[in-house]
């Protein structure tokens, strides 16, 4: 499948090493329940701040309806539950989500902020694998993954289940980072992830090997062109993607017709 990781051989990447298919979840939960109090901390340290503002671009073209008309959104390896929160906000009384995710520690710092925030009744979590998610067909009107597809071992089979339960004419988006495309700008950035994200990790969080897992993991995704085929080959239509902060992150987005 264009695009997707290696797995000759029942392989693929954990971060820049190689690793048995079946154990990169395992690995992946490991850096997940390391960071999951300090997760949206994570976030700013790896975006420089700059994942609010992505975030909030990918609601704004979710467009919930600030009616009482019904909306619903299932926000996929959602975790602490920062897209769900905001869409829910940004919507009408009947816009509500709900956040899958693998990882029972990421869901428990959710429910306790959505309690917080007084959205307990809005968002519902559910500890669930994107691979194969527990819900019906034809379940939701949008479908999101924030961050979250490059850890999941076969990306083809999340995008084919996130697709899956979408209603038709229903959105599928994936904010994820990108490569970056301005030839300054990306020497920079290779510095800070590289040098400083690792360090600053440790000092925050005692961690400095969860880090370096999520920078690594960021240079081995796919190139846009590559992963939008990738949401092509799971039945998306209408596929594109749009570059944001000199290509740091790529949003993109697809149909179900």
């Amino acid at each position: 499948m264009a695009g997707s990781e290696a797995e000759s051989g029942g392989e693929t990447h954990f971060g820049f090493r190689t690793v048995p298919l079946g154990e990169k979840q395992r690995m992946v939960d490991e850096v997940f329940h390391s960071v999951a109090r300090r997760y949206d901390l994570m976030n700013d340290l790896m975006s420089m701040g700059l994942h609010r503002v992505w975030k909030d671009l990918l609601v704004s073209r979710l467009r919930p309806p600030k009616t009482d008309r019904p909306f619903a959104l299932l926000d996929v390896a959602g975790g602490t539950g920062d897209v769900s929160f905001r869409t829910v906000e940004a919507g009408g009384a009947g816009t509500r989500a709900t956040v899958a995710d693998i990882n029972g520690g990421m869901l428990g710092v959710g429910r306790e902020r959505a309690a917080s925030l007084g959205l307990a009744e809005r968002v519902e979590f559910v500890e669930a694998n994107a691979e194969s998610l527990p819900f019906a067909d034809r379940s939701f009107d949008a479908t999101t993954i924030a961050f979250g597809i490059r850890n999941v071992p076969r990306m083809d089979k999340a995008l084919a289940e996130m697709r899956r339960v979408l209603k038709p004419g229903g959105k599928c988006f994936v904010l994820e980072f990108s490569r970056v495309d301005m030839p300054v700008l990306d020497a920079i950035y290779d510095t800070y992830s590289f040098k400083l994200i690792p360090g600053m990790g440790k000092m925050v969080t005692g961690d400095a090997e969860s880090y370096q897992y999520l920078v690594e993991s960021i240079r081995r995704f796919p190139a846009p062109e590559l992963f939008a085929q990738m949401m092509r080959e799971a039945g998306l239509k209408r596929v594109g993607y749009t570059p944001l902060t000199g290509g740091i992150v790529c949003l993109h987005a697809g149909v179900r017709i």
